[in-house]
């Protein structure tokens, strides 16, 4: 992908220190959606019609030299730009990712051509001052191991019953919108190459793929989110961070040009380099040592597995908030990590909660401390939390509307997924006079820090209210949320 990267099979570090070691062997081959269908004899069918779910089936693609090259017969339209447009596929093959996962695990294994032990999303096991410890991996439990492996132990949560239409409605678009097997190789193939580029300016760094991608609550149309780890000690993100992305960038502009376009740096809080790959056609955020998001990759993605109406109800939410334009930080609105914590937030505070406070329940396992070669092994270890309240989809959404729009008290409260409870709010100048107090699990943080205007935040309790009321009365998803244009854009 890279000029540095002479052919894609060349792994970047030394074989002899490539341990069988789990962020070697992350979910680029089989992502949590394959996890559904390995253990189909467990899960429940799904009332009424399913949409016929388009395939993942792209034309494989490799890159050597520095330029990108086609392996297979493709669509001339394709070109390794475009997916695969839904009436180019086969029908048979529309119908595998139901009926036989493993045709598409052995298609998604033509995707990115590279060797078992070059399957990586993290870099783990390299002797550095960063990782300096060896850790092989013993992976078993309920929520699915990021790694390529058989588990046949493992219990996989089945896909919640669909009663009513409504519910159906949001699991059928959960099913068609979640993201993909092709979706997250493009990612680690540019992450891989990347990588390597970075280390000819910084030999000790490690890049890691981070957010929707990994924590199991990704679609077809995430971006990529990067972060750059430089040394194990924190750094400034207005100074130091700031410096090592714009070195970046101008690396960017002046390298890489070919393959990567509109580098741009992004002088936030917690400073950025957003980017786009000409190739893969993904847009990729590139942040410095923001550990954190590493950490709360993994509990994310424990919250997402241990209850079966996690991941459809937070993709509904998600897709709902954009299309009534209150899910853009950048717009003085709520980023979509704010809106997965209000989502784990609601479940957590029922009266019958459906989620518990995994950070509370397994102190030693989300330890904010904890080195970075060892965060992965919570998701592994937590068992799935059984809730007696049997609440459907379409009940949670219409809940979690009217939770927000009549009963949270957004003027003296702070939500807390830590907690698993609505506490109030602290008196640091974080939290003084803002309109919504969202606190990051580790860092205690505000991530809705973005709503610093009043106006903003009035059209943001308006399209909860206003969303509820069309919901309760109409019980029908079109009614705030256009499904045909929703699912034409994934």
């Amino acid at each position: 992908m890279f000029p540095n990267s002479s052919n894609l099979g060349h792994p970047p570090f030394p074989l002899e220190h490539q341990q069988y070691n789990f962020f070697i062997n992350l979910p680029v081959n089989i992502p949590p959606v394959l996890f559904h269908q390995q253990f189909q004899n467990t899960t429940t069918p799904v009332s009424g019609n399913l949409l016929t779910i388009p395939p993942v089936s792209p034309p494989p693609f490799a890159y050597r030299n520095g330029s990108p090259v086609h392996t297979s017969a493709a669509p001339a339209s394709f070109r390794g730009r475009k997916r695969l447009k839904e009436q180019d596929v086969p029908y048979q093959v529309k119908r595998q990712r139901f009926h036989s996962p493993h045709h598409e695990s052995a298609s998604a294994n033509q995707v990115v051509p590279l060797p078992e032990d070059h399957r990586r999303s993290f870099p783990g096991s390299i002797p550095s001052p960063l990782f300096p410890a060896h850790y092989i991996s013993d992976l078993t439990g309920c929520v699915p191991p990021l790694q390529e492996a058989s588990f046949p132990d493992l219990i996989e949560t089945a896909l919640p019953v669909a009663k009513d239409k409504l519910s159906q409605q949001i699991l059928e678009l959960f099913q068609v919108c979640q993201q993909q097997t092709y979706d997250l190789n493009k990612k680690e193939l540019c992450r891989t190459q990347l990588q390597r580029e970075i280390q000819q300016i910084f030999p000790n760094s490690r890049l890691f793929l981070v957010g929707s991608s990994l924590n199991g609550f990704g679609t077809r149309s995430s971006d990529g989110d990067l972060c750059l780890v430089v040394k194990e000690q924190p750094i400034n993100q207005k100074t130091e961070a700031r410096h090592i992305l714009s070195l970046l960038q101008k690396h960017f502009c002046r390298k890489l040009s070919n393959y990567i376009e509109r580098p741009q740096l992004i002088r936030a809080k917690v400073p950025i380099v957003k980017f786009r790959d000409k190739v893969s056609c993904v847009e990729f955020d590139l942040n410095v040592n923001n550990v954190v998001g590493i950490r709360n990759t993994f509990l994310l993605r424990t919250y997402a597995y241990i209850e079966s109406r996690v991941r459809p109800l937070v993709l509904v939410v998600k897709k709902w908030a954009s299309f009534r334009g209150i899910n853009d930080a950048s717009r003085g609105t709520l980023s979509s990590y704010s809106l997965v914590l209000m989502v784990l937030h609601y479940l957590q505070t029922l009266p019958e909660p459906i989620l518990p406070s995994l950070q509370k329940n397994y102190p030693e396992s989300f330890d904010p401390t904890m080195q970075l070669h060892l965060v992965h092994r919570a998701p592994c270890t937590i068992p799935p939390y059984l809730s007696k309240n049997q609440s459907t989809l379409g009940d949670l959404l219409l809940g979690f509307l009217k939770y927000y729009a009549t009963e949270f008290d957004w003027s003296s409260q702070m939500i807390s997924v830590c907690e698993a409870k609505a506490i109030p709010r602290p008196d640091g100048v974080e939290w003084r006079n803002k309109f919504i107090c969202i606190e990051e699990p580790f860092d205690r943080t505000n991530t809705a820090r973005a709503v610093h205007e009043k106006q903003k935040f009035d059209i943001i309790l308006d399209e909860f209210r206003k969303s509820w009321q069309r919901l309760r009365d109409r019980r029908d998803l079109n009614c705030v949320l256009p499904l045909r244009a929703t699912l034409q854009k994934r």
